[in-house]
């Protein structure tokens, strides 16, 4: 039995309690047997109503539109200040993905980096170095790299070698075993990333041409909280 409890709980309409409710088994196995192992955290879902979210729990909630253009779902904080991951449910099928993959894209990420201020230090030479958020499905978060669970479509993530550089290729590095070096990002994919001699701050690596991707990032987004002193933070009102 874990310590960290989660609740997940449905605030849209286009889906029904008992359709949110379902996919509840197969988000469990995925953080029990294939998440745990690898990143030594686990957690204990359950599904219960909206109205009946507990204090002392952490949030994934199901919710229509997204209040922040492009956003599937993102992370924020519960009324006391824990971690609430949201799915735009509405706004993933209008954009054509499953949204069973979006709420499993949000579970890991909350369970990977709960506070979201982890990061790793790449310093390839004695002058140079980037950090990377600890972030673990953006590098391969598209739809087409998911996976089934129990007849559930659910997010692949990456394994902790994919930070780690100096890796040779016949490491896994995913656990779809689709990436094949350190740090590559698949069709769809990004990273947080902050070079510390440029001296520019957080900016957004992208699998197109492996560019940079560093306009003002969404508000409640993970890249926005990593900008953002932890004394501005404020507590998610679930509903767009």
């Amino acid at each position: 039995m874990s310590t960290i409890k989660i609740e997940v709980a449905n605030e849209s309409t286009v889906l029904t309690d008992a359709e949110v409710a379902a996919v509840v088994p197969a988000l469990q196995a995925q953080v029990h047997q294939d998440f745990a192992p690898v990143w030594g955290v686990d957690a204990d879902l359950s599904s219960v109503a909206a109205a009946a979210l507990s204090a002392d729990a952490w949030w994934l909630v199901v919710l229509d539109s997204s209040d922040q253009a492009g956003a599937l779902g993102y992370h924020d904080l519960t009324p006391n200040f824990l971690p609430i991951g949201k799915v735009f449910a509405g706004t993933t099928k209008q954009n054509g993905g499953n949204w069973t993959v979006t709420a499993s894209h949000e579970l890991l990420e909350m369970l990977g980096d709960p506070d979201i201020d982890l990061v790793v230090f790449d310093q390839p030479t004695g002058n140079s170095g980037t950090l990377y958020a600890m972030e673990v499905c953006d590098a391969c978060e598209d739809d087409s790299f998911a996976y089934d669970v129990a007849g559930t479509m659910v997010s692949d993530f990456v394994y902790p070698a994919w930070f780690q550089s100096g890796r040779t290729a016949g490491t896994q590095f995913d656990h779809g075993g689709v990436i094949k070096q350190p740090l590559e990002l698949l069709t769809g994919g990004y990273i947080g990333a902050f070079d510390v001699s440029a001296g520019t701050g957080w900016t957004q690596k992208t699998a197109a041409l492996n560019g940079d991707y560093s306009t003002r990032p969404h508000v409640g987004s993970r890249r926005e909280r990593r900008r953002t002193p932890r004394d501005q933070w404020v507590p998610s009102r679930r509903r767009s």
